[in-house]
């Protein structure tokens, strides 16, 4: 009881100094969680110069109508109109929550600025800097949709951020929708949606079922054929001397796709490529009107790509019409084992894809589907180039009508809520699992490592006794916890995992959230069971790869002779809270928002060191490189002092279960080794190990059997050593060496 009292006796006496700061923080965000209820848009153009947004704009006027429309103004005349991008499309990226942009366009529907206000994407958390996605947001800046769509041009050729692919794809196509939807809103360009003045329908009626030769005869299904050849003649006439340069390997002529498109929602193309029990389970899974069309390719080049697998996305190919771009989410695809029409090819990806329903989509009209090839031209840097298949349903399955008037996009809904999506069937198994298979490898590897490590903690007095043994074996699992799993599988956990798990279980918890990460999750699975064994110290002394760097970068300071400092034990105990003020503070403003939380996490630089392997801006390499010096003198500077994970994890480790780290009553009283020598400083003057502290590195039980060392142990061997002197032969009374004088005892 006493020893429990002395390990809390620091908290004891800074918690009325800490109470009213959790209490602030506790007031402040329940206060700005009340602020959420207002309307999004006010909310955000609170926090915007209208001038930032548009040039010349001197404020912003009260939005007006649904989605709403705030009005730019200049000397009060109106220069423009503002709103939110995802007031009007879905805007889900990897993360499955809106990507938030405010927009503006003139009275023409002409973009007039764009600017990126909140998200939650991890890619871009870890680092593409801002700048990247503003410049790349204000290519748009000029672009006209509603015209482009009536003159038939395509939107801007946009450079794509390296590394967050996917993000900025879904950034560009919904400033692109959201722009025409509030054109529309004014009433711009209402009924030029397409360029005939005479729209077609479908004919539900229309056609029979029929081979695949007659199909693709007529052009009911639409092929792209591109070789190696055409592919690398686009990324010569790219300008891109880097993607030029790398060619693909291979014969000109030797495919690099080959893609069929077809409508699928039309019953008899449909009934004649799925199948008439495929076609009925398609109809059961599509709202009233929602369309569909099927997918099909071989080659070595994949439509699919992996990025729907990653985060639900298809990234390499999208649906144009008009100002409409649908990039496909996994929800909206059911994988096929094949064509069933007569004659068809055997294809390795067949796949259908269900149009969303909140998507303006006419599909008697012409639309085409754009493919994009990506080539790797540095570590982080892509270049890109574009292949389109148009598609015009044959005459035969449509007729002539009066164009209908469209009706107003309504604001962006989860889409579980509009329609039912394409469902998963039992032999699609869901997103996660996928992930889970592709990754069976890492996982293996990372099993293994945790299987490891717990036979070390369960046996580690055979390894203690061992020194230079152990001394090898951390050396080499802190090697692997840095290259294979910091560096190469990039499984660092972060506070941020922390929030966004306190934040979802605030609003719609869902396992599958987490289950996307398989690396991560067995982490925060095995963090957490070994919090209830022995506390935070497995994970923040074995396998987080940020400390690793920290302890293996020190051993190298210390072979170089750098001196070590040792900080006093009154200024170490002073600053040690310092991490845990640090979690406070975040927790407290995750309340509030999660995104300013998530920015303010910058405090780790974990995303720097391990994530991004220091290839990012320069101040956020040279806050990581400070804390590595720092670390060269100070031992692991960063966990004893500033790191707020640690702090985070410390607090549950609280309630361990056991406690297999040895002491000996001499500890602390004679005998301080152990309080000199401890790396993290987790042990007291007095002896007593800190479990808050601890990151059991177990250099303390090295200690406590090494009998050259420990005082105890050195008294136990100098014991043994002379008992087992006095029992050897040469020892004995009378035996060799010994004299007669000494025998009878005199001096």
């Amino acid at each position: 009881m006493a020893l429990k009292f002395t390990i809390l006796r620091p908290f004891a006496f800074a918690w009325p100094r800490l109470l009213p700061l959790v209490l602030g923080l506790m007031v402040f965000g329940s206060t700005a969680a009340l602020g959420q209820a207002a309307p999004r848009l006010d909310r955000f153009l609170s926090g915007l110069s209208a001038g930032d947004l548009v040039a010349g704009a001197e404020t912003f006027g009260t939005p007006q109508g649904e989605p709403p429309l705030a009005p730019l103004l200049r000397d009060g005349n109106v220069v423009g109109y503002a709103f939110l991008t995802s007031d009007f499309v879905d805007t889900a990226g990897y993360s499955g929550k809106p990507i938030d942009v405010i927009a503006a366009i003139d009275a023409e529907g002409t973009i007039l600025g764009a600017r990126l206000v909140e998200h939650h994407e991890p890619i871009v958390l870890i680092g593409i800097p801002e700048a990247r996605v503003v410049e790349f947001l204000s290519a748009y800046i000029g672009y006209n949709p509603v015209k482009a769509a009536a003159e038939g041009t395509a939107a801007p050729a946009v450079d794509i951020v390296s590394g967050a692919t996917v993000t900025v794809l879904v950034m560009g196509d919904s400033l692109v929708r959201a722009a025409a939807r509030a054109a529309r809103r004014l009433g711009i360009g209402e009924g030029e949606a397409l360029a005939d003045s005479a729209a077609w329908e479908l004919d539900p009626a229309a056609g029979e079922v029929t081979d695949w030769p007659t199909l693709l005869g007529e052009g009911a299904v639409r092929r792209l054929h591109v070789s190696v050849g055409e592919v690398n003649a686009a990324f010569e006439r790219s300008g891109n001397a880097k993607a030029a340069g790398r060619r693909e390997r291979g014969q000109p002529d030797e495919t690099f796709i080959d893609l069929y498109v077809a409508l699928v929602s039309q019953p008899a193309i449909g009934r004649s490529l799925l199948g008439e029990a495929e076609y009925a389970n398609l109809q059961q899974k599509l709202a009233e009107g929602q369309q569909a069309i099927l997918v099909a390719g071989e080659g070595r080049y994949s439509f699919k790509g992996s990025g729907y697998v990653r985060g639900g996305i298809f990234d390499r190919i999208e649906l144009i019409q008009g100002t409409e771009t649908v990039r496909f989410r996994d929800k909206q695809h059911r994988r096929l084992a094949g064509i069933a029409a007569e004659g068809a090819p055997r294809l390795p990806e067949v796949g259908v894809f269900a149009v969303p329903p909140d998507v303006t989509f006419y599909p008697a009209q012409p639309w085409r589907l754009q493919v994009l090839v990506q080539r790797s031209v540095g570590a982080l840097e892509k270049a890109f180039t574009t292949f389109d298949v148009g598609y015009w349903i044959p005459e035969r399955y449509r007729k002539r009508t009066a164009v209908p008037e469209p009706q107003a996009p309504r604001a962006a809904e989860p889409q579980a809520a509009t329609a039912p999506a394409l469902a998963v069937t039992d032999n699609q198994p869901p997103l996660w699992q996928r992930i889970w298979k592709s990754k069976a490898v890492s996982i293996g590897v990372l099993g293994a490592m945790i299987l490891a490590l717990t036979l070390l903690f369960f046996f580690q007095n055979w390894f203690v006794k061992r020194p230079l043994l152990f001394d090898r074996l951390r050396l080499a699992y802190l090697a692997v916890t840095l290259f294979w799993l910091g560096w190469v599988a990039q499984a660092q956990l972060s506070v941020v995992n922390v929030l966004a798990f306190g934040s979802a279980l605030r609003s719609e918890f869902q396992w599958s959230y987490f289950l996307v990460d398989p690396l991560i999750f067995i982490l925060w699975m095995s963090v957490a069971a070994a919090l209830l064994f022995w506390g935070r110290g497995p994970f923040c002394g074995w396998l987080c790869p940020f400390g690793a760097l920290q302890e293996l970068t020190n051993r190298l300071a210390k072979l170089a002779r750098v001196p070590q400092i040792s900080v006093p034990w009154w200024l170490h105990e002073r600053l040690w809270p310092v991490k845990y003020i640090i979690f406070l503070g975040l927790f407290g403003v995750s309340l509030s928002s999660l995104a300013l939380a998530e920015q303010l996490a910058e405090v780790e630089p974990f995303k720097t060191a391990i994530i991004l392997r220091f290839v990012r801006d320069w101040w956020f390499v040279l806050f990581a490189v400070a804390l590595l010096v720092a670390g060269l003198f100070i031992e692991r500077f960063f966990c004893r002092y500033l790191c707020p994970l640690g702090a985070a994890l410390a607090i549950p480790g609280r309630l361990r279960m056991f406690d297999w780290l040895r002491r000996y009553r001499e500890c602390g009283n004679p005998c301080m080794r152990c309080y000199k020598e401890c790396p993290v400083q987790a042990i007291h003057p007095e002896g007593h190990i800190n479990p808050n502290e601890c990151i059991s590195c177990l250099h303390c039980q090295v200690l406590y059997h090494h009998d050259r060392k420990c005082p105890v142990m050195i008294q136990q061997r100098l014991k043994r050593e002379k008992r087992a002197a006095l029992a050897s032969p040469g020892m004995r009374p009378g035996g060799p060496g010994r004299t007669a004088r000494q025998d009878s005892g005199a001096i």
